[in-house]
């Protein structure tokens, strides 16, 4: 079992032999019919869950399709596109390739043969094997995943803020809802929509400004509220209350917000989504290393109130966010969430080690400075089995402790 775990790491995907083990029945049917019902369950529960969901598989799914595209390409042999890991569910085989599904939704591969010195292929391949190729094509290959992943985030970014907007400040104070009741922004006539312009002469573009021109005055004192409703101007006078959580405080009683969705030309588009997605990633590098810190895995495990913005999770999680924002948001707020997503996945897929596809594109890089003019070097890969070991058992440590608090402390 070791044996093939060390064989499977290195090789970037599974190693038994496709020709000797056939497709289960059984396993097709249970794997089919669990998979099938969970979706149905999401559907029911919140249809914006299955849609994140939906969208998380097909980023995968392009995902393997950029390591699959850029490696037949440049010219290397590849054996196996598989989504999921562990039991097949389905296979068939074209050309050279097989496709199909595996029993476990965490993930995907494709099997390139001979990543390095551990990964034995057909003498009659080698010329094809990863490990021959130029050092520009194997970087190519290796990073087409996570290149893919900061593809699909700029193609959501820019489609939803062509299409529905970017969210951001308008500088334009809005009303939203009915002011409070027996408030002064009630006794005035203030309504959903109606844009606030000023405080006697203080002019207001967004809620901080709104807050600070009230409480610069006390209960009682007299004010000038402007507003605009449907391109008119209006301005009423009105006597400010006391706040109900502070008497000491003046209170004018009406909820509003200057963020709103603004829809940008397909330029604004492009230049706010690309923009994005290198912040994304700014981010995302601080994230990686915030999520596996096994510290902070064992704080939120032991925390009566998980921390959100740290906390391990797993798809379970993600799909209850993903769900939460589509029922305040709709479909762009899903879409944007997913390019988040895709972006921190991109980055995370980058970690120098293995059994990510970072790992392999250091050692690409080691053995490209180590290379000298007439000599191939080639790193002995046997050594770092053992690192990788305890990344994946940090994985797996990750994945349960997102899944107990995805369970125990659901999210929304």
């Amino acid at each position: 079992m070791y044996s093939k775990f060390r064989n499977e790491i290195a090789a970037g995907g599974a190693v038994d032999d496709p020709n000797a083990i056939k497709n289960n029945s059984a396993t097709t049917f249970v794997t089919l019919f669990v998979v099938v019902g969970l979706l149905a369950w999401l559907g029911v529960k919140n249809p914006w869950s299955l849609v994140f969901v939906a969208g998380l598989i097909v980023s995968v799914f392009l995902h393997e399709l950029g390591h699959f595209v850029t490696a037949r390409r440049t010219g290397m042999k590849v054996t196996q596109f598989y989504m999921g890991f562990g039991p097949r569910v389905w296979s068939t085989r074209r050309g050279e390739v097989e496709f199909g599904v595996r029993a476990l939704p965490i993930g995907a591969f494709v099997r390139i043969v001979g990543m390095n010195n551990l990964d034995d292929c057909d003498p009659a391949d080698e010329s094809r094997a990863y490990r021959q190729q130029s050092y520009p094509k194997r970087i190519l290959v290796i990073t087409a995943g996570s290149i893919m992943h900061m593809i699909i985030a700029a193609v959501l970014f820019i489609g939803v803020y062509a299409t529905a907007g970017r969210f951001g400040d308008t500088n334009e104070l809005l009303v939203y809802g009915a002011p409070a009741a027996s408030s002064p922004a009630e006794q005035i006539g203030l309504q959903a929509g109606d844009q606030i312009l000023a405080i006697n002469s203080t002019e207001i573009t967004s809620r901080p400004e709104l807050i600070q021109a009230i409480i610069a005055n006390k209960p009682g004192d007299s004010v000038t509220v402007v507003f605009k409703r449907d391109d008119q101007t209006f301005s009423e006078r009105t006597n400010l209350i006391s706040n109900p959580v502070n008497s000491k405080v003046a209170f004018l009683g009406v909820s509003t917000d200057s963020y709103q969705y603004v829809r940008q030309s397909i330029f604004g588009a492009a230049r706010y989504g690309l923009y994005d997605v290198v912040t994304s990633v700014r981010a995302s590098v601080g994230g990686v290393f915030v999520v596996v810190n096994p510290v902070n895995i064992f704080s939120n495990v032991t925390a009566d109130d998980p921390d959100l913005m740290t906390r391990p999770t797993t798809v379970v999680g993600a799909s209850q966010i993903g769900g939460e924002i589509g029922r305040s948001e709709g479909l762009k707020g899903v879409l944007i969430l997913l390019a988040g997503v895709n972006v921190f996945v991109g980055v995370f897929n980058m970690l120098p080690l293995l059994p990510f596809d970072g790992g392999h594109a250091a050692i690409a890089t080691y053995e490209r400075f180590r290379s000298r003019r007439g000599r191939v070097y080639r790193a002995d890969v046997g050594k770092m089995v053992p690192v990788a070991t305890t990344v994946v058992a940090l994985l797996v440590m990750l994945l349960f402790a997102g899944l107990y608090l995805d369970i125990t402390s659901p999210i929304g």
